[in-house]
């Protein structure tokens, strides 16, 4: 079932493929930009990268010149969960941090990128082999300081010439479709490269064949959302909209042990939107007009059942006046991990019921 590099990935999730294996770590999200500039480069009628590394893309809709707009903001987070190098062992093991909520018993043994400006190299986070674990803590989970990075140098002088303190990682897995069907799609950085994905789906369709309502709909891909939400609160600072609507990727926890009522939400029921989370408390109105919409579209779409979490909706609707927000989330297995999964199908609807909201607006 595993064995999907036969067949050709359909044109979408190539490109939650390519998102999805770019380094793009909290503050080193250049990569991703870049890719993502020339994605949409000319499916906008104009576009920004900010001094914070945001990229704010415009389209309007509608009677050019009406005097009463509506301002609409989509946004969706280009960063990833990492790693930053804290010091450099003389015999060239990295000590390191984590950027971004990560937890560390899924770190061992797992393959990282690291580097900076000079480039990246491979890697591996490691630890005592069990032979050299005192048996009363085999079985416990290692805290971070018992961790390390293997870049394969063999001293400091030669590790620094490829990573300094200060230098970035992230997770390096592979990306591929598994399942009966081909429906499930497992890599790192599904948070939130899918979100991504679907917003240059809706920038494109829409670009193609523009609403009739009187709207600037600014598509903001932003930086930064892993470690505080600042990128998405100067973009929202300086556009001031009305309604913002966040693409995103949610944990569900839908595992045997889990009790039912703690499960945020279902993979393969749709996008899961949210009534309020640990930063924010979402507009009513808004809500009720996805789920409409995904009723009158046949575009399935669920509600998160826990609270939990936060996304860059925290800090856009604290901005300005005032703005009306609203969370769309893929639901998504094992999330800020080298292995997230998701539902093809969820991301589609997540992507096809934005440009349905959009168009009704």
């Amino acid at each position: 079932m595993n064995e999907q590099n036969r067949t050709e990935l359909p044109r979408d999730i190539a490109r939650v493929k390519e998102l999805s294996l770019l380094f793009g770590p909290s503050g080193f999200e250049t990569e991703v930009a870049d890719f993502i500039e020339k994605e949409i480069k000319n499916i906008c009628d104009s576009y920004v990268r900010d001094r914070m590394g945001n990229i704010i893309a415009l389209i309007r809709t509608g009677d050019t010149s009406a005097e009463e707009r509506q301002r609409v903001m989509l946004s969706a987070h280009m960063d990833e969960v990492g790693f930053m190098i804290t010091e450099i062992e003389k015999d060239g093991l990295l000590r390191f941090d984590t950027v971004g909520g990560i937890n560390v018993s899924v770190l061992e043994g797992r393959c990282v990128s690291v580097g900076d400006e000079r480039g990246l190299v491979s890697g591996l986070v490691a630890s005592k082999a069990i032979h050299h674990v005192e048996r009363a803590d085999r079985g416990k989970a290692n805290k971070i300081n018992k961790l390390y990075i293997d870049i394969g140098a063999k001293s400091k002088e030669e590790a620094e010439k490829y990573v300094s303190v200060g230098s970035m990682g992230t997770f390096r897995s592979e990306f591929y479709l598994f399942g009966e069907n081909r429906e499930y799609m497992k890599g790192k950085a599904l948070d939130d490269r899918m979100g991504c994905a679907a917003l240059i789906e809706v920038m494109e369709r829409v670009y193609n064949g523009r609403p009739e309502g009187d709207l600037d709909l600014y598509f903001c891909f932003t930086v930064r959302e892993e470690i505080g939400l600042s990128g998405a609160k100067s973009a929202a600072n300086k556009i001031c909209p009305d309604i913002a609507i966040v693409l995103e990727s949610t944990a569900i926890a839908d595992l045997p042990d889990v009790d039912p009522a703690r499960r945020v939400a279902d993979v393969g029921k749709g996008g899961a939107l949210s009534i309020a989370d640990r930063a924010t408390l979402y507009d009513r109105e808004l809500i009720d007009l996805a789920l409409r919409t995904g009723e009158q579209n046949g575009i399935p779409v669920q509600v998160k059942r826990y609270v939990s979490g936060g996304n860059d909706a925290g800090s856009i609707h604290k901005t300005g006046v005032g703005v009306r927000p609203l969370a769309l989330s893929v639901p998504t297995r094992y999330l800020h991990s080298p292995s997230c999964v998701a539902s093809i199908a969820d991301f589609r609807a997540v992507r096809d019921l934005t440009e349905a909201m959009v168009r009704g607006m």
